[in-house]
């Protein structure tokens, strides 16, 4: 009788044992927390800058680094500065060759002149001498003769050569300043060239900063060509500029010298006056010891 009791109560232990996880309960879930109503929104990190593809930039540089290459790849204002400085060049070439004829042939016409004065022995005859002639030399001895024809009824002998001395030196002078005419302006080349030239440097590294600035690379093979053309721009200045300089020093010695001839032949014709009062008054004193 135990026996079946105790196997009875353990029968129904087991059974509450099973049934008990069926009619556990599980707890409810905690409530919802809400945020806060004046949070501040989420605020997104800045994006990244997109990475430089250097390679496709190296690719879009323009590599032709000759003369020609750079002036078309320049700047507007880099351009107008090297044409500029071009035009300055042909000008002064174009001054050197044509002064440097003008030069030779007026020095080689005043140097006949000065001899056939020299071999004159009156005025008269050295105007026969240089009567078709249009250099230096024969415009002096005929201002000389017409200054002596003018002054014919005059008794001062002085008076007639100091006239001559003023009127033969306003021809040198008038002469001089024939032949400095252009000389002036490779002057201003000389002297402004290289300003205009480094003016068209600063300009294009200027702008090749910006362009470093724009890119955010200092890739040398992106901001060079920008550097060389600007370069490019000072070296023309000092090609205008250099001949400009030597060039204008030699026309102003062989100016010096062309000066130099039509003094000597300014103070031969005025002997040649002088000699033809001296001639004039003798025959006065022979006339009047004649007369007497």
């Amino acid at each position: 009788m135990s026996f079946t009791r105790m196997v009875a109560t353990a029968l129904m232990a087991a059974g509450l044992a099973l049934a008990g996880p069926s009619h556990a309960q599980t707890p409810p879930p905690p409530p919802a927390t809400e945020a806060p109503a004046d949070a501040a929104p989420a605020v997104s990190p800045p994006a990244a800058p997109a990475p430089i593809d250097v390679a496709a930039a190296e690719r879009t540089i323009p590599h032709d680094l000759s003369p020609w290459g750079m002036f078309m790849a320049a700047d507007w204002v880099v351009k107008a500065v090297m044409i500029g400085l071009a035009i300055a060049s042909v000008i002064t070439w174009t001054i050197f060759f044509a002064k440097s004829v003008e030069l030779v042939a007026a020095r080689r016409r005043a140097t006949r002149g000065l001899g056939a004065i020299l071999d004159a022995r009156t005025l008269d005859e050295a105007g026969a001498s240089l009567r078709q002639g249009r250099d230096a030399a024969s415009v002096l001895v005929r201002a000389a003769r017409h200054e002596t024809r003018m002054s014919a009824e005059n008794l001062s002998h002085e008076g007639l050569k100091e006239r001559v001395t003023s009127h033969l030196s306003r021809i040198e002078a008038a002469e001089a300043r024939r032949m400095t005419k252009g000389t002036g302006l490779l002057a201003t080349i000389g002297s402004t060239a290289p300003f205009v030239g480094l003016f068209g440097t600063v300009w294009g590294i200027m702008n090749s900063f910006i362009g470093i600035s724009e890119a955010q690379t200092t890739n040398l093979a992106i901001v060079a060509p920008g550097i060389a053309e600007a370069l490019l721009a000072t070296a023309l200045g000092l090609v205008a500029a250099i001949p400009a300089v030597v060039i204008y020093n030699a026309f102003a010695r062989s100016v010096a010298g062309y000066r130099l001839l039509l003094g000597d032949a300014s103070a031969a014709v005025e002997r040649l006056v002088s000699r033809d009062l001296d001639a004039r008054a003798g025959h006065s004193a022979r006339a009047f010891a004649a007369g007497e």
